[in-house]
């Protein structure tokens, strides 16, 4: 992005636990970045996962985060121009994206199941969330006629659908924290899912949307996402839309190295609150 377009960043917490360390780390640096270049910081619910997100965990996002002394202008509690800011609100958006997807012939549907792909020769892809795809019906679903795909209409559910990687091309991205990224399609990552068989579209494919229109200029996030956003400048470049900058945070590891995760509740905001911190403490334990 060029220093002429206003910065807008963004928060973007999943209500599926408490928040924890790490996330105070994330939220506090993008709430900082924010602030020093006079920008606006925006709030974003990303509560796609309708069995594992609750409101009570909503809620507690809100007042987890003001506790820190973080504030954003745009949100699900105070409305904004690009809204609706929860992702369970934007779905036709993610739909639209889907179509264009599949008519550009970017995508085709999947019928593994986790056990196929987990099964599969050299799966899983160790440090990453989403197995390495071994293609099996990739083969099944050469791209097809343009007619053909404007014949289908909107088929959807009953499959996930991937993205078709361009396999052995190497992806590059300049993080503005950790420097220069670089990750091979096919060896690093492989076909992704961007839609789930239950109809709800995918972390990577709903971020990509929702940033894009969002007019989100900076993504600031934990340096475990490097890879997907390796994936999501795939997904830009199919959908002919410009990418964000990208800048990682480093992890907060627990005491056996591990990353924070939502299991973590003994270092969840809400339970170092509850034990008396400050949230200077908090932010500087960071």
């Amino acid at each position: 992005m060029t220093d002429t377009i206003p910065y807008r960043g963004r928060l973007a917490p999943s209500p599926t636990g408490l928040l924890h360390l790490g996330h105070a780390r994330t939220f506090w640096i993008a709430a900082q970045r924010a602030r020093e270049r006079g920008g606006t910081l925006i709030l974003r619910n990303e509560d796609l996962d309708s069995q594992r997100c609750r409101a009570e965990f909503v809620h507690a996002m809100y007042e987890d985060l003001r506790w820190l002394g973080i504030a954003w202008s745009e949100g699900p509690d105070c409305g904004g121009p690009f809204g609706p800011y929860s992702q369970s609100e934007r779905h036709q958006l993610y739909l639209a994206a889907w179509q264009k997807l599949r008519d550009a012939g970017a995508i085709y549907p999947c019928t593994c199941s986790r056990k196929d792909v987990s099964q599969a020769a050299g799966a899983p892809n160790e440090g990453d969330d989403e197995p390495l795809y071994p293609g099996t019906c990739r083969s099944k679903s050469p791209p097809l006629p343009e007619k053909t795909r404007r014949e289908w209409g909107t088929q959807i559910s009953g499959a996930n659908w991937r993205f078709r990687v361009p396999d052995g091309e190497e992806i590059c991205f300049a993080d503005l924290h950790l420097g220069p990224q670089s990750f091979i399609a096919g060896r690093d990552f492989g076909d992704f899912i961007i839609w789930r068989r239950d109809d709800v579209p995918a972390y990577q494919l709903a971020v990509v949307v929702d940033d894009t229109a969002m007019q989100i200029t900076e993504v600031v996030r934990g340096a475990d996402l490097l890879k997907s956003t390796a994936r999501q400048l795939l997904l830009c470049r199919a959908l002919d839309i410009s990418p964000p900058d990208y800048y990682h945070c480093s992890l907060v590891r627990d005491d056996a190295g591990l990353r924070l995760a939502k299991r973590h509740d003994a270092l969840s905001i809400r339970n170092l609150r509850e034990l008396g911190w400050t949230p200077e403490q908090v932010r500087g334990k960071t």
